[in-house]
């Protein structure tokens, strides 16, 4: 039986392509199926399936914006807004072992600088690397 593991267990609601693909148009503010489908490349009928579970699993909630014909956007949560850190990072990483030439996206912080994500330790604030980690806990496979 494998190990009970928190990845494994994202993974399952945001670990597919067009999940992370809806979820990244939604942070940049495009939040109607029909943008989100022509941004993502996604088929309709995948991407719906994809909102739905986004939606069931409390990442996005749909809030209508017309009644005829009745018609939705899509918005983060809190649980969705907070895989923005996740997204940053995986595209930080993007950028820099896999993209070539210039990034497609940059983003900026409020201070004007252009924003790099950093990862630090809550507690003591020194950036986190590998060699620096320690597991406190893990469990054993069933």
């Amino acid at each position: 039986m494998p190990r009970e593991c928190s990845i494994a267990n994202a993974l399952e609601i945001v670990g597919e392509r067009w999940s992370l693909l809806a979820l990244r148009e939604i942070f940049l503010g495009v939040r109607r199926f029909d943008q989100i489908a022509r941004n993502t490349g996604a088929s309709r009928d995948i991407l719906t399936a994809r909102l739905r579970k986004l939606e069931e699993y409390g990442l996005l909630e749909r809030r209508p914006y017309e009644t005829r014909p009745p018609r939705y956007e899509y918005v983060l949560t809190e649980s969705g807004r907070a895989l923005n850190e996740v997204l940053l990072t995986l595209m930080s990483w993007g950028d820099r072992y896999v993209t070539r030439g210039e990034p497609p996206t940059v983003w900026g912080h409020a201070c004007g600088a252009e924003l790099e994500p950093v990862m630090v330790c809550a507690s003591c604030r020194e950036p986190v690397r590998i060699e620096d980690m320690a597991a406190l806990r893990v469990s054993e496979p069933q």
